[in-house]
């Protein structure tokens, strides 16, 4: 499955940023070992349903670190027996496009 999540905990910074925390919860997904991505909105992640999870869980967690609230947006694709398409979507995307 792929998951594109975004977490962002109550403004912690001077400015209202969130970008210190949201750093937090990167580093979970990074040290997690599944495959993954992030953007200016979204952070992607492949792996099982538990696999993929628990790394979410653990970044919500790592990104709240003292927030009293945080918010979580979470897309999932779900699709049993296809692995490595987190870049092989983006791939077929592209093939198009060079047509």
């Amino acid at each position: 499955m792929i998951v594109a999540f975004s977490v962002s905990p109550s403004a912690s910074e001077e400015d209202g940023g969130v970008s210190e925390a949201v750093a937090r919860a990167v580093k979970v997904v990074r040290e997690s070992g599944l495959p993954n991505s992030t953007n200016a909105m979204f952070t992607n992640i492949e792996g099982s349903w538990d696999e993929v999870m628990d790394v979410v869980k653990r970044a919500v967690e790592a990104a709240g670190e003292g927030s009293s609230r945080v918010g979580l947006v979470l897309k999932a694709d779900i699709r049993p027996g296809y692995e490595g398409q987190l870049t092989a979507k983006v791939e077929r995307v592209e093939k198009h496009l060079s047509e």
